[in-house]
């Protein structure tokens, strides 16, 4: 059972913080941009829904035309997929549950990679990564599929006040990374989220994307069956309208019960077997000497 434990962390932990990651056990004491307290932490800890939120953003966000050219034109995206997940991955463990430093770090990093990502879409329009509005669009749709995500899957009850505490504490990371407009509440992020359907569009590479993703390579064998399972919670999670969009036959009222039981009972060993998550040995960063 130990070694089934361990097999199961490992792979976790090879996602979720893969080599390079921050040290999150020091310095003590340093509460990092946000804090144990915060709602930062509470929604990011949970690995299974960040999976599925993470799924369900990236299909959101390649709607748009701009962001889709720019990961289509700048990275390694077709080639690496598990690759560009540890750096998501590692990017939103260090912000969130990294010391002070090291979240400034990783921030910076991303806006020198975001200040060289320029070109031309498709459509002839000029994007560059770190164009305000884009950036708003990204971190919007990450942080609206996190959050339905972590509520649907891992705490239905988790309060208005706290969805618009997170939304609102989060948009810190978007506006370091130079977002402007930054929605900080959930009525003001599904306004926005409204708001930008009429310039989200399914072109040939948006269509290509969602086959890179439903298809998308485990760690090893044993993730398969798990990495395919929350796959199909991520398409799920998505808006009726993105579906129809991408061309996604939604699932019928029982087939959305069963893929949530199914989910659920699949959490459960993910979440027994991990005991050095990030979140964990930020804890122990702020335990007392």
């Amino acid at each position: 059972m130990e070694a089934l434990r361990s097999r199961i962390e490992a792979s976790v932990i090879s996602i979720s913080r893969p080599p390079g990651s921050p040290d999150f056990r020091l310095p003590k004491g340093d509460p990092g941009l946000f804090g144990p307290d915060s709602a930062c932490w509470q929604v990011h800890s949970d690995f299974t829904s960040m999976l599925i939120g993470g799924v369900s953003a990236l299909l959101l966000q390649m709607l748009h035309p701009l962001p889709l050219a720019g990961v289509w034109d700048h990275s390694t995206f077709q080639q690496d997929m598990l690759g560009r997940l540890r750096g998501t991955a590692q990017f939103i463990a260090g912000t969130t549950f990294g010391n002070s430093a090291d979240a400034e770090r990783l921030i910076e990093r991303v806006r020198r990679i975001h200040a060289s990502v320029r070109g031309v879409a498709a459509d002839g329009r000029s994007y560059a990564a770190d164009d305000p509005a884009l950036l708003t669009w990204v971190h919007a749709a990450e942080v609206w599929c996190f959050l339905r995500a972590y509520v649907r899957y891992r705490n239905p009850d988790f309060s208005l006040a706290m969805q618009d505490r997170y939304l609102d504490e989060i948009a810190l990371v978007a506006e370091k990374l130079g977002a402007v407009g930054v929605p900080r509440n959930l009525k003001d992020l599904e306004s926005y989220i409204d708001g930008m359907r009429p310039q989200l569009r399914c072109e040939e590479r948006t269509l290509k994307t969602v086959e890179l993703v439903l298809n998308a390579p485990a760690p090893n064998a044993l993730a398969l069956p798990f990495t395919r399972l929350m796959t199909r919670a991520g398409v799920d999670l998505l808006p009726s309208w993105a579906k129809q969009q991408l061309g996604l036959t939604p699932l019928r009222p029982l087939q959305q019960v069963l893929l949530q039981r199914a989910v659920g009972v699949a959490a459960r060993p993910v979440r027994w077997a991990v005991r050095q998550s990030s979140a964990q040995l930020a804890r122990e960063r702020m335990a007392a000497d």
